[in-house]
């Protein structure tokens, strides 16, 4: 790095530390004003104790802040609580900005060069690849990235909260603006003030658990906010360096990157999510998308003075505006009192018909859209006709942009999947079968004679339902979600729902009996002519570690069966088919996860081209390193280049939707490193490389999986204490109290590990500082290939540097090392009631911990763990001296809350202090479930 470069990193991060001390002292003076000196001074010391410590590790210093610590009363421990959660509030403030600030800095001063995982970077190298336009067109036809929203219960922050953190962001990065007089910057100070102190008094808690609809408002809230406007410049700047580097091609860019959405359709082991939740949901997207419209228009108006004195129109712009006059009478619009200003003239006939189309009170299809098509169709014809007359710019800045946005949002603004347990469509179908006389009961049959049941009902067009039969309140919601489907489609298009996703499938079956309830309700259809027309894709989900085996067999065997292989004749030959990365961690630990996700992407492939049959991937990813979690970009170039086939879907969960999605700026540069990433990814699939010793290294992977499997399994199944000491030292059972989301954290009403799903058993690792998900029997399984030999270490450091699968599984590993904090952890342990248990258990962990870090660190040729990452390194080095307090006063509370509820008593203030030391912890390690 040049000695200029080097001052222009320090100037930056010189920045960012500024704007911290900048926020901490406002927090400061509001912590004065509020709690007085005793508040302040008592946070200072802490804070100073605790900073020491990280520091030197002193046993009298530790004593002294542990006895300070002891000592809070609780009207301060409450407040001094707060006051750290609320700093991390404001570091994580300051931090996005200062991403913002860095990729603004770096398009200012680089001059020519260009900036690393930029769109324009990409594009670049497939000029120098002297890659033609045509297989640049090809390329761009191929791809397809969908990030689809979840209602995970991992997002601690309130919508009030998340709208004060925006005021803040755009206050402080004003802050950079050198035309800012003395008084403006004092006034800017004090209008940041005014909304820490707001922020201070807001609670941070939600007094009950969200409803489903509360988080359907949650995900629109990104649309409204940032990606209305965002995903269209993502592809505006492709098209930009396209036209840059291919200046003799025209170029529209398909849709390859779009937005999808679980929230209000993912009913697996969550009741309130209904059919007429579901209903409601389409309603409000619709709502939504169509007033999103509405606002952009009346902003186009503004900009349409054009006037026929002085330009000439297009022909079809008149002809339609006439059409109009004669089809739609003007009722909450006023006329355009200018008649030679067409354009102003046929937006207020534009308005006026999508005013109708929201109405539902609106019957006449002559007077509203009946499809987003006949929108684009006017739309199109004010650009074409601006065009004509030489206002190309005009068009290039308005109406492409709304354009644009029309073909993405549609009128359902993202496609909603609907998700459900298997076993509730069998138990569905064993009752309408029962009552038809079909079967007695069908759930007892073995897999072959569901599978040749199944598919005669597909074959025969009898129903199998009536209106006149009385079903259980169960089966009748199943058999509704079919109905609300197929009037969405109906309605609002067949984008509008495509994907039903099978929780825990695990055999043919589970896919075919979705089949045939959507063959009841039309969504599957055999034509007299033998064809089949399908708008319904049943999605299977492939959870865990035996799951992933069977894969590959349950895929053949339904490509095999004539009725399933031919719907895929209406769906482009696309199956999609996702992977769990939660459950499948859960079950096997991380390295084991990773593994056997990767050999199933690699089998499933296989057999879907023995079948003719293209692939779309769809990665559940969790926002937390031990459910899959890491960068967009990263995540996609993650799979093997050659599995990309039909596109890849990737959930984006819980917090990680305010992390990438609540401010434009970040919002941009994660969708823009996405893009380039899959066109890299993309590149790499049409050249494929690999390294000569990869079969050798896949062979040594294989191995280490099933030793890091037996490892894991050896602790968390087959150690009779383990689960008493999970949860007796984490804080499991209060996360369930923290209203963060709808959904339940069992499945069922059980205490069985099997039962609890993979979110909280991550989550409650992550406040404890353990991280145990993400890293643990990594190490033993890498010293059972090791074994001490030199020759193997220097195999294992060749597999690091040349094999992306290994080396991304490691740098992951490390990430959650650099988390993980044993001293802490230690603490969690004084909570289990049997005291030769806890340590017994934290033994082995923290031997494992050891071991790991010993090797990462012989492996990577680090000195320390994350020096690789040094921004991400410094991150959690600064930020670990301000999340050890939370820690310690979680334990401390903690102890007394379940002390006090053993004796049949309860205490609504020291939840809410446990409560908000969660919501810190969460806020100071980001990426927490």
């Amino acid at each position: 790095m040049t000695e200029l470069n080097m001052l222009a990193k320090n100037s930056t991060n010189n920045l960012l530390r500024r704007d911290v001390r900048f926020l901490a002292n406002i927090l400061g003076d509001v912590l004065l004003q509020q709690g007085g000196k005793e508040l302040f001074s008592v946070v200072e010391k802490i804070r100073e104790m605790s900073k020491s410590l990280r520091g030197q590790h002193s046993a009298s210093l530790y004593q002294e802040f542990m006895d300070t610590i002891h000592s809070l009363n609780p009207e301060i421990r409450y407040q001094v609580i707060r006051a750290f959660a609320i700093y991390f509030q404001l570091v994580n403030i300051a931090e996005q900005n200062h991403r913002i600030r860095r990729k603004r800095d770096y398009d200012r001063t680089a001059g020519e060069s260009i900036q690393p995982g930029s769109i324009e970077s990409i594009v670049r190298e497939l000029r120098q690849r002297e890659i033609s336009a045509s297989d640049v067109s090809s390329i761009l036809e191929g791809i397809s990235l969908e990030l689809v929203m979840t209602a995970h219960p991992t997002e601690a922050t309130r919508r009030a909260v998340l709208d004060i953190h925006q005021g803040i962001s755009r206050d402080v990065m004003q802050y950079d603006n050198p035309m800012l007089t003395y008084r403006e910057r004092e006034m800017l100070r004090d209008n940041i003030l005014s909304q820490v102190l707001t922020l201070w008094q807001t609670d941070e808690l939600r007094d009950r658990k969200p409803k489903v609809i509360d988080e359907v408002r949650h995900g629109m809230y990104f649309f409204d906010e940032t990606l209305f406007d965002v995903l269209p410049e993502v592809y505006g700047e492709l098209e930009r360096c396209l036209e840059k580097y291919y200046p003799d091609e025209q170029w529209h860019v398909p849709l390859f990157l779009r937005f999808g959405s679980w929230i209000g359709g993912d009913r697996d082991g969550n009741p309130s999510v209904t059919s007429d939740v579901t209903w409601d949901t389409l309603q409000m997207h619709r709502d939504m998308i169509l007033r999103k419209y509405d606002g952009s228009l009346r902003a186009l108006i503004k900009h349409m003075s054009f006037n026929t004195n002085i330009v000439e129109v297009d022909e079809r712009l008149l002809a339609s505006i006439e059409e109009d006059r004669n089809q739609i009478q003007l009722v909450t619009e006023e006329p355009w009192r200018n008649e030679s200003e067409p354009y102003r003239v046929k937006i207020v006939y534009i308005l006026e018909k999508l005013y109708n189309t929201r109405n539902p009170e609106c019957t006449d299809p002559q007077l509203k859209y009946r499809s987003v098509e006949e929108f684009l169709e006017d739309l199109r014809i004010i650009d074409g006709s601006l065009r004509k007359h030489y206002a190309g710019f005009v068009a290039d800045m308005y109406t492409k942009k709304l354009i644009r946005q029309a073909e993405l949002f549609g009128f359902h603004l993202v496609t909603l999947d609907i998700r459900q347990h298997s076993k509730e469509h069998e138990l569905a179908m064993t009752e309408v079968l029962q009552k038809m006389g079909i079967a007695d009961n069908y759930g007892d049959l073995s897999e072959e004679e569901k599978i040749a049941l199944l598919t005669n009902l597909l074959e025969d067009p009898r129903p199998l339902t009536s209106p006149y039969i009385e079903y259980t309140e169960s089966t009748r919601e199943c058999l509704n979600v079919y109905k609300i489907i197929m009037k969405g489609q109906r309605e609002y298009g067949r984008n509008c729902l495509q994907s039903y996703l099978i929780s825990m499938t695990t055999g043919a079956s589970d896919l075919l009996e979705v089949m045939v309830f959507a063959k009841e309700f039309g969504l599957y259809r055999k034509d007299a002519d033998g064809s089949i027309a399908c708008t319904l894709q049943p999605v299977p989900l492939f959870e865990t570690i035996d799951d992933l085996h069977d894969a590959p067999a349950i895929m053949e065997t339904l490509f095999n069966i004539p009725a399933y292989r031919n719907s895929l004749n209406s769906l482009n030959q696309v199956q999609e088919i996702m992977l769990g990365y939660s459950d499948s961690n859960k079950d096997g630990g991380v390295l084991t996860a990773n593994w056997e996700l990767q050999m199933a992407l690699e089998s499933l492939t296989a057999t879907a081209n023995n079948a003719s049959v293209k692939l779309k991937f769809f990665h559940g990813r969790g926002g937390a390193l031990g459910r899959g979690g890491m960068p967009l970009n990263r995540s996609i170039l993650a799979q093997p280049p050659h599995t990309l086939g039909a596109g890849i879907k990737i959930t984006e969960q819980g917090e990680v939707l305010s992390q990438r999605y609540a401010v434009k700026g970040i919002a941009y540069r994660s969708l823009e490193q996405a893009t380039w990433a899959l066109i890299t990814a993309s590149v790499m699939a049409l050249n494929p490389q690999s390294d000569v010793n990869q079969h050798k290294w896949e062979t040594y992977m294989k191995d280490i999986s099933e030793n890091a499997q037996n490892k894991y399994q050896d602790l968390i199944f087959r150690d009779k204490d383990f689960m008493t000491f999970f949860k007796e030292s984490t804080p499991l059972p209060e996360v369930g109290e923290l209203n963060i989301g709808s959904r339940p954290s069992k499945r069922k009403n059980s205490d069985r590990f099997e039962d609890l799903r993979a979110i909280p058993w991550v989550f409650a690792w992550t406040q404890t500082r353990y991280l145990l998900p993400a890293w643990y029997a990594a190490g033993t399984a890498l010293q059972s290939f090791y074994k001490n030999k030199p020759q193997n270490m220097r195999t294992l450091q060749q597999m690091y540097a040349k094999w992306s699968f290994f080396r991304t599984a490691i740098d992951n590993v490390q990430m959650a090392l650099a988390k993980a904090d044993m001293q802490i952890a230690k603490e969690y342990g004084k909570m289990v009631q049997d005291q030769q248990i806890a340590e017994r258990i934290y033994k082995l962990i923290e031997e494992e911990f050891k071991l790991t870090s010993s090797l990462i660190l012989q492996i990577t040729g680090q000195n320390e763990i994350l020096d690789n990452v040094p921004i991400m390194q410094e991150s959690i080095r600064l930020r670990n001296p301000y999340v050890d307090p939370l820690s310690y006063l979680q334990v401390d509370l903690l102890k007394e809350l379940r002390a006090t509820r053993d004796q049949g008593g309860d205490d609504t203030t020291l939840l809410r202090e446990v409560l908000l030391t969660i919501n810190g912890i969460a806020a100071g390690l980001r990426n927490t479930g």
